[in-house]
Formats: structure tokens, C-alpha cells, sequence
């Protein structure tokens, strides 16, 4: 008989291939093969002040930066959501779209969420082309954006 890990209540990590993504309103839902750039980092203030005892300054919590996502998705016919998203960039006026990727468990339900705020296209990039290449085509989508929000369960 396998051990699925049920005897001994083992909790298993989750896996990194089932997920989904939500444009906002621009695709609804849509598949895309890899989701990278989901990080966020906090800049280091440090100071000493002038009479301290502690020849060292103390850190301190600064302004948050958050890179840009970047979407990896098969290129379809007569798909061309990405290109109309980004063909509205006029001086300051793209609609900016809240994205929300959830990592989903086997039954299809979200375990972990990042939320995206304010995420517009900032790059795209379309596929390669090679006449001995045998892979899908791809195409690229870079999105910058203002806050990311992190949510399990």
C-alpha cells in the first residue's frame, strides 16, 4: 500500500503549476504558462543620532519597492488583448487594472493570492522566430505596478 502521508497527517507543500491569473477587466481570466516577479523588498534607513552611546546606527524601515510581474503565455489566433492594453499608453492616461494570481490547490481552490494595484503593461515582447525551431510560440508581458498584497488561504 503507498503513503500518501494521510497516516501520519503530513502536510505536503504545494506545487507551482496550477495557478490562474485575472486581468481586471481586460481579459477576465486568462492562461498563461509562467509568473515571475512577485516580490516586494523595503528600502534601510539608517541613522545615528548625534550624542548616541553606540558608535553604529540603527536600522530602520523605509519606502517599499515592488518590481514589475512579468507573464509568460502561448500566442493565440486573433488574440491581441495584450497589444490593445498597451497600445492605450498616452501621456499618463493607460487604464490601470487590478491583477489578482492565486495559487491553486488540487480541488481548484485558492491557497495563496497576489493582489497587483494599479498594474499596467510596461513591455511586451513577442515571440522569437526560428524555421527550425519545433516550440510554441510566446510572447511576454511586463507589468509594473503600485502595491502587491499578499493573502493565503
Amino acid at each position: 500500500m503507498a503513503d500518501d502521508g494521510s497516516a501520519q497527517g503530513a502536510i505536503w507543500p504545494l506545487t507551482r503549476f496550477y495557478f490562474s491569473v485575472n486581468l481586471g477587466s481586460q481579459d477576465s481570466t486568462a492562461s498563461f504558462q509562467e509568473v515571475t516577479g512577485l516580490d516586494t523588498e523595503t528600502q534601510i534607513v539608517e541613522y545615528r543620532h548625534g550624542d548616541s552611546k553606540v558608535f553604529s546606527t540603527i536600522k530602520m524601515p523605509g519606502i517599499t519597492k515592488v518590481g514589475n510581474v512579468t507573464l509568460k503565455k502561448g500566442i493565440f489566433v486573433k488574440d491581441n488583448n495584450f497589444w490593445k492594453w498597451y497600445d492605450a499608453i498616452k501621456m499618463n492616461t493607460i487604464k490601470r487594472e487590478t491583477v489578482v494570481i492565486k495559487l491553486l490547490d488540487e480541488s481548484g481552490s485558492p491557497t495563496m493570492t497576489w493582489t497587483l494595484t494599479n498594474a499596467w503593461p510596461t513591455k511586451i515582447t513577442g515571440t522569437d522566430l526560428k524555421s527550425e525551431a519545433n516550440e510554441v510560440a510566446m510572447e511576454t508581458l511586463e507589468l509594473a505596478h503600485e502595491g502587491l498584497t499578499i493573502a493565503n488561504g
